[in-house]
């Protein structure tokens, strides 16, 4: 599990980087050759930045769960290591699609997203309590 919980991080990682690039050097331009107004030129800019940051959190988040896992083995960290995830892939990954392809995602994908993350991180602090010995 640890070693692909780092996989998993570490191309959200790369990819984050990517996308952040590009947000600050290069989407605007794509977005203002498609002609949109101003307005929603800006508030794409500000979903990718945002999409980009959860992403680049989660992905570190990821290699945190992959190393207490090494050391620790929990069903509760194989929990966080999935929602963190599923989070990402909802929460940027349906920033993203309005972001790229201007397209209306469900309502709920980018919502539900980050009530996964949320539950990830709930998930990890489950794992602390259950899977940490007692201190002297």
């Amino acid at each position: 599990m640890p070693r692909f919980v780092l996989l998993l991080a570490g191309l959200l990682g790369a990819s984050g980087v990517g996308l952040g690039a590009y947000q600050a050097h290069g989407l605007e331009k794509l977005l203002t050759r498609r002609e949109l107004a101003p307005e929603l030129i800006e508030r794409r800019l500000d979903n990718c930045d945002t999409a980009a940051k959860y992403q680049l959190f989660h992905a570190l988040a990821l290699v945190g769960v992959a190393t207490l896992a090494t050391r620790q083995p929990s069903r509760w960290l194989k929990v966080a290591a999935s929602l963190f995830t599923a989070g990402v892939a909802g929460f940027s990954g349906g920033l993203y699609l309005i972001v790229f392809a201007g397209t209306a995602v469900h309502w709920a994908i980018v919502p539900a997203g980050g009530l996964l993350l949320i539950l990830g991180w709930l998930a990890l602090a489950i794992a602390a309590v259950r899977g940490c010995p007692q201190e002297a």
